[in-house]
C-alpha cells in the first residue's frame, strides 16, 4: 500500500480508544452545542468537558454558565439531555453538571492590563532576542496594531 497513511492510522491503539470513547463526543457536541441548547441559551453557555461512564459514576457533561443565568439552565436541563441522546441516538450523557462564570470580571481584568502595558514590555523585550530580522520586524508591526486597538 503506498501514499500518505491516515492520521488515524498512525496514532497508538491506547489513543484511538480514548479518541474514540470520550473525544468524539465532546467534540461533536462542540460542534452542535448551538443546534442542542438553542439560540438563546448558547449565548449563555458551553460545554467545558465530558466524563465518560466507569464503574464509579455515570457519564457528566460540565457546562459552564454567565452568572445569573443557571435557573434558565436548570429549567431545560432535562431538554438537553433528550437532545443530546437524541442526536447521538443513544444514553450518551445522563447528567449534567453546572459551573458558572462572572463576565464582568474578565471584562475589568483585562482593561487593567491595557492600562499598565505589563505584558507589552515583556514581550518587546522577546521580540528584540529574535535573530532573523524579518520575523522581528512583523512581530513588531503587529504590536503596533494591537496597540491602535
Amino acid at each position: 500500500m503506498q501514499g500518505l497513511r491516515s492520521f488515524r492510522d498512525t496514532l497508538p491503539k491506547n489513543i484511538k480508544n480514548i479518541i474514540n470513547k470520550k473525544g468524539h463526543i465532546y467534540s461533536e457536541t462542540l460542534n452542535n452545542w448551538k443546534y442542542i441548547v438553542g439560540e438563546k441559551l448558547f449565548k449563555i453557555c458551553y460545554p467545558k468537558s465530558f466524563k465518560n461512564s466507569n464503574r464509579f459514576g455515570v457519564s457528566t457533561l460540565l457546562v459552564v454558565v454567565k452568572r445569573g443565568h443557571e435557573i434558565d439552565l436548570e429549567y431545560s436541563k432535562k431538554e438537553i439531555l433528550n437532545k443530546m441522546n437524541e442526536f447521538f441516538g443513544y444514553s450518551v450523557v445522563e447528567k449534567l453538571k453546572f459551573n458558572t462564570f462572572d463576565d464582568d470580571k474578565v471584562i475589568s481584568f483585562s482593561a487593567e492590563n491595557k492600562e499598565k502595558n505589563v505584558t507589552i514590555k515583556k514581550y518587546q523585550n522577546k521580540i528584540k532576542d529574535i535573530k532573523n530580522d524579518k520575523i522581528k520586524k512583523s512581530l513588531i508591526e503587529l504590536t503596533k496594531v494591537f496597540k491602535q486597538k
